[in-house]
């Protein structure tokens, strides 16, 4: 009976998901400036975290210890602050510059230590001179936390997709140091770094159970879903008590709202921003932050936009949030290295 007993419980420690077992996690990061199209006609200069934005997807569980190694690569000093996380017993890792550590400077490097304690839709942006470099220079990315014990209702996911809402102003996106006042307009609206309609088609299966992760990383939003309800399920990484269903979420600048949603009414659909100016590339529709969801296996007509174009499945980092744990780069959001001015030749005295 003992050694059964003994067989049983042996097996139930096999048989114990790994989501409960805490790991060490070592991430690197730099910080470079590149160069970024948001929409035809719109190139950004931008301070990215490893040269992309959204910045890499970092995806780890609850209870696991996280470092991070930033490198300064740019010409001005930066942080990172990981929004959202208790930093409990450890406000020293919570990057505020001249608050709970030394702004990293040019060329410098500065590690992150913590403990992953809240789950959720989580983010982490810099917190030096944040309306110019989270507002309009692309300083953000993705931290996604697994509860240690998901609800029955997360079990049920079979697609992620996660969607950052960022604005841009086309007046001083090509010089660094300039905009991000609140009494300067913001002409050009973005999804995970782009606009409409550079934006991706989001694909699903009849059958999905789709959860949107959503983020407002800079201005306000007023999701909308054509022909679907969306569950409401977590507020800033928490769950709600009481989830609802929305036609409309609103969302304030730092605000992270989960919804889910059953894919069971095939066709081409849109998701977009409600409020009227945020669908429109300096005030000429369509654009702004506005995507297309597409059922597969739809007979797609010969006048749709996205017909016989090639797609990229992780622009949404659904394939990535398969993948399991750890910080992921991705292609989708690279910026590019900018091209130095060519400053005009001085004449020798004798051609003078």
């Amino acid at each position: 009976m003992r050694r059964l007993m003994l067989a049983i419980f042996l097996g139930a420690l096999v048989l114990v998901p790994s989501i409960s077992r805490a790991e060490d996690r070592h991430f690197e990061m730099t910080i470079e400036e590149v160069d970024l199209e948001v929409a035809p006609g719109l190139t950004a200069k931008v301070w990215a975290y490893n040269g992309q934005v959204p910045g890499p997807l970092i995806h780890v569980k609850q209870g696991d210890h996280v470092e991070v190694k930033l490198t300064n690569m740019t010409t001005l000093a930066h942080t990172i602050h990981w929004h959202g996380q208790y930093m409990t017993n450890n406000w020293k890792n919570d990057g505020v510059p001249d608050i709970t550590q030394k702004a990293i400077n040019p060329g410098e490097s500065f590690t992150y230590s913590f403990v992953a304690e809240k789950p959720g839709s989580l983010w982490y942006h810099c917190h030096v001179n944040v309306p110019e470099h989270v507002g309009i220079r692309g300083m953000w990315g993705p931290i996604i936390i697994d509860p240690k014990e998901p609800a029955e209702i997360e079990k049920r996911v079979t697609k992620e997709a996660i969607l950052m809402f960022s604005g841009w102003n086309s007046e001083v996106a090509g010089v660094y140091g300039k905009g991000g006042h609140p009494t300067e307009g913001i002409d050009y609206f973005s999804i995970n770094g782009k606009a409409f309609p550079t934006t991706q088609p989001l694909t699903v299966k009849k059958g999905d159970v789709l959860r949107l992760r959503l983020f407002s990383v800079s201005s306000e939003v007023a999701f909308h879903l054509h022909g679907h309800d969306v569950l409401v399920t977590h507020k800033d990484g928490l769950p709600l008590e009481s989830p609802y269903y929305a036609d409309v979420i609103p969302l304030l600048p730092g605000e992270r709202i989960d919804g889910i949603v059953e894919m069971n009414n095939p066709g081409l659909w849109i998701t977009h921003d409600h409020i009227e100016h945020h669908v429109s590339n300096n005030g000429k529709a369509p654009g702004g932050s506005v995507l297309v969801v597409e059922y597969e296996g739809l007979e797609q007509p010969d006048w749709y936009v996205w017909k016989n174009k090639q797609r990229n499945p992780d622009f949404y980092m659904s394939e990535t949030m398969k993948k399991g744990y750890g910080l992921f780069n991705n292609e989708a959001f690279k910026g590019k290295a900018p091209i130095a001015e060519k400053k005009p030749r001085r004449r020798k005295k004798s051609q003078r």
